[in-house]
């Protein structure tokens, strides 16, 4: 299933002329199979959840062009960044994938690196909450950040990117740890009052599109905040439906309002800076539906603040 890294993925532009401070990420990616740096990212190239959920696939083909948009992408405080490769889904295997997924994730976490996931539909987040679970002591809590236009609390017996959340909060009752679920960016007009109440019945918290306003920032990172004060580790998972269509069209379920980037970006920033993240993947570009790359940019540029983050805080 898993397939290696095809070196061409990180070609890009090269400043010879301009020296060793014009690096890019395409020359600080180091192909390995297990991870060595800080960083380490893992493709999970998977829309069979999104088909299950009845929305526009292709999201299969996420990883691919988020390597492509971050290839050029200037590198900062990186001196490397590893690439575990991608976990590929075939046919309908979901929860095969998920597990594998799940075990490459566990294994990155125990070696001391943060996991950058690269989507793939939104089921990858069911696979990194079980990795960074199984690499956690039991009697640790985790917090799960979602910047999402959905709750993805189905309650659909079957698995797909519709469910990822319930499941994780379903795992963590049977196995009697304590996890907190945080989702920023919710639209009343893409989630059921059904969904609603099921939020409310598993202690689920949530801001709402339109209270994600620069006026209200403080509110905000309090929020944030909050969920890090309570917490051990923390899984931050970005779904780009989150956006305004206008910046994210290529993805499964486009935004009708969206919230700013920018303000993500910032509420980000307080989550990598306080330490506590093990773990972050980024979900449902779909290059199918994508104009002029703008989804795979803001993806790229997302991963990248994130990865930056991640090795300012521990140097």
């Amino acid at each position: 299933m898993r397939r290696p890294v095809v070196r061409a993925d990180w070609r890009g532009r090269e400043d010879v002329a301009e020296g060793a401070g014009a690096r890019r990420w395409h020359q600080a990616v180091c192909p390995r199979d297990a991870a060595a740096s800080r960083v380490a990212l893992i493709g999970f190239a998977c829309d069979a959840g999104v088909a299950r959920n009845n929305g526009r696939t292709g999201a299969v083909a996420g990883p691919g062009a988020l390597r492509k948009a971050l290839a050029n992408v200037p590198v900062h405080d990186l001196a490397e960044v590893d690439d575990l490769g991608d976990v590929t889904c075939t046919g309908d295997a979901l929860e095969q994938a998920q597990s594998e997924f799940a075990g490459l994730v566990s294994a990155a976490v125990a070696s001391g690196a943060v996991p950058l996931g690269l989507g793939g539909g939104h089921e990858i987040a069911y696979a990194s909450y079980l990795g960074l679970a199984g690499a956690a002591a039991p009697a640790t809590a985790i917090g799960i950040l979602n910047f999402d236009a959905h709750f993805d609390l189905r309650a659909d017996p079957r698995a797909s990117s519709g469910t990822p959340f319930r499941q994780a909060l379903e795992h963590a009752a049977a196995s009697g740890r304590r996890v907190e679920y945080l989702c920023i960016g919710v639209s009343r007009f893409a989630n059921t009052a059904a969904l609603y109440e099921r939020a409310r019945s598993l202690g689920v918290r949530w801001v709402a599109d339109e209270d994600v306003r620069a006026d209200r920032f403080d509110a905000l990172r309090d929020e944030v905040a909050g969920l890090l004060s309570r917490v051990d580790h923390l899984y931050l998972t970005v779904c780009l439906d989150v956006f305004p269509a206008a910046m994210a069209p290529g993805v499964s379920a486009p935004a009708a309002l969206g919230v700013d980037p920018a303000l993500v970006e910032r509420l980000m920033d307080v989550a990598v800076g306080s330490g506590k993240l093990r773990v972050a993947d980024l979900a449902e570009l779909n290059p199918k539906f994508d104009i002029d790359s703008r989804t795979a940019r803001l993806g790229a540029r997302l991963l990248a603040r994130i990865a930056e983050g991640v090795v300012q805080r521990r140097s």
